[in-house]
């Protein structure tokens, strides 16, 4: 049981750090998009991930299917999507508003699951949609009741980022989870370029400032964030797991104001506050507070 217990307790531990660097990734990512356009900034990242993921798992990379493959193709689509919205999106807006928007696709998953399974969302999920949407609201609107483009980019990504976790979860209970993790990485990948050798002027020279961040953003947020998470989660609960990866955007909005020096205002807590708060009820309907009583 101690045995058991130490485990539980290093998942956990485990899971704040890369809570801690994906709420980094978002001042990390600010910073870097004054150096690099945003496509060119995505195709280096995945590219880095992606090969080194190939050159750890390259044995199950070669008993590839055809199946794995289109699998890969349609996850890695909207997992593009997310991205190049957020990654935009946080050119117009502050880092601790990306981080907390963001976080809405927690909220956004439950119905379209719904589209796709016909079960419908439970009283938690519905409050959870509701309060999240107040709060993007409270974060987002002004005066005018409009949206500001970075922060609708970035709802727009939280969206897609909630059309990569229902499709993951379609395609994973078929398919080997390393091989889609792979494969929606080289689509990501190959599609930024693509995109970026299209769209945005070429990269005319490679500096520090462009090189640390990129590789932070691969090795740290990408590549070990995934490995760090999918290793952890075997040892700790599913309501331990969502409540600790939930303050990625807590974490995102505290490091853009060490950093970046972004305003605290009583609207961003109240608005930040609110939508954790739905992604907490939607992700944990609130058992572990049940449990504690009913121990007591």
């Amino acid at each position: 049981m101690e045995k058991v217990n130490k485990k539980s307790l290093y998942a956990d531990i485990s899971m704040i750090v890369v809570a801690l660097i994906w709420g980094s990734s978002f001042v990390v990512t600010k910073n870097v998009l004054d150096h690099i356009t945003p496509l060119y900034m995505l195709a280096f990242r995945f590219i880095i991930a992606s090969a080194l993921l190939i050159l750890i798992f390259f044995k199950k990379v070669k008993k590839t299917k055809r199946d794995d493959l289109t699998a890969g193709f349609i996850i890695g689509i909207f997992l593009f999507l997310a991205f190049l919205a957020q990654t935009v999106g946080i050119e117009y807006t502050t880092a601790g508003k990306n981080a907390f928007i963001t976080a809405s696709n927690v909220v956004i998953v439950p119905f379209l699951y719904w589209l796709t399974s016909r079960k419908k969302p439970n009283i938690y999920e519905v409050i959870g949609a509701i309060l999240c949407f107040v709060g993007i609201g409270v974060l987002s609107l002004d005066a005018n009741l409009t949206m500001g483009l970075g922060d609708l980019l970035t709802l727009i990504g939280g969206f897609f980022y909630a059309c990569h976790i229902v499709s993951v979860g379609y395609y994973s209970k078929k398919h080997d989870p390393i091989l889609l993790t792979i494969f929606q990485f080289s689509v990501t990948a190959i599609l930024s370029l693509i995109f970026a050798l299209i769209f945005e002027p070429k990269v005319s020279s490679v500096t520090g400032e462009m090189i640390f961040p990129i590789v932070y953003l691969a090795l740290f947020s990408t590549l070990i964030g995934f490995l760090i998470q999918n290793v952890a989660q075997k040892y700790t609960s599913s309501t331990h797991a969502a409540i600790i990866l939930s303050m990625e955007s807590v974490f995102g909005n505290i490091f853009s104001i060490i950093f970046l020096k972004e305003a605290l205002s009583v609207r961003l807590f109240i608005g930040c506050l609110l939508i954790l708060i739905s992604v907490i009820t939607t992700e944990t309907k609130w058992s572990f507070l049940r449990k504690e009583i009913a121990e007591k």
